[in-house]
């Protein structure tokens, strides 16, 4: 698993949210609106590359940990 940090931003697509270049993906025990945008997290989990999104952006990360927010 490996860590990420920085601000949640909005995606071009309607409900896609990322942190830099990670689209983020809930995982397991994780809600959608603890990955709130505008909020700074550091988030663990791991790269998903071939999963299927409807975001046209960004490199899946499932996230399974909240780190800090």
């Amino acid at each position: 698993s490996m860590e990420i940090s920085g601000t949640v931003v909005e995606g071009v697509e309607m409900g896609c949210r990322l942190i830099d270049q990670y689209l983020l993906m809930p995982g397991p025990g994780i809600n959608r609106d603890d990955l709130r945008i505008g909020a700074m997290l550091t988030v663990r989990g791991r790269v998903e590359k071939g999963m299927m999104t409807t975001c046209q952006q960004g490199t899946p990360f499932v996230v399974t940990e909240i780190v800090s927010r």
